[in-house]
């Protein structure tokens, strides 16, 4: 058998695996297992911000804490009701409980942490301690 038909045969398999596997109701996790949204970090001079892609949540569904050095987000994505007349034929959002734990150094102020939530996206500032923004230091030329 030649790679091109091994592979097609492969690919076709694997997705027929994966049809079977979202077929006829929505995916959900279960057993303590989590999903993991996305997240960016972004560093400017006075703080770092993480923004996560957590669309389709409200905003009691979503947790913020900081204790002992460590920043964690976490919360729940519930799945759509099939209640109302619709009848899922795939559905490939991930949906369940999430965590995701950032271990913090103590260049920043803990309790000056925040959170927005908008359009999906959660972001959560940490500001810098005023010791630890970068200092520009002048170069003396003789």
């Amino acid at each position: 058998m030649n790679y091109m038909v091994a592979h097609n045969r492969m690919a076709r398999e694997m997705g027929q695996v994966f049809n079977s596997l979202f077929a006829g109701k929505p995916h959900q996790f279960h057993n303590g297992e989590c999903f993991t949204p996305r997240v960016n970090i972004v560093e400017t001079e006075n703080d770092v911000s993480l923004t996560f892609e957590v669309p389709g949540m409200e905003k009691g569904d979503i947790k913020v804490t900081v204790a002992d050095g460590v920043l964690t987000v976490e919360g729940e994505r519930k799945v759509e009701s099939s209640d109302n007349g619709k009848n899922f034929v795939r559905s490939e959002f991930a949906y369940g409980k999430f965590c995701r734990s950032f271990t913090l150094s103590d260049n920043f102020e803990a309790g000056k942490v925040s959170a927005d939530y908008k359009n999906g996206l959660l972001t959560v500032s940490m500001p810098r301690k005023e010791e630890s923004k970068p200092k520009q230091i002048e170069v003396k030329v003789e």
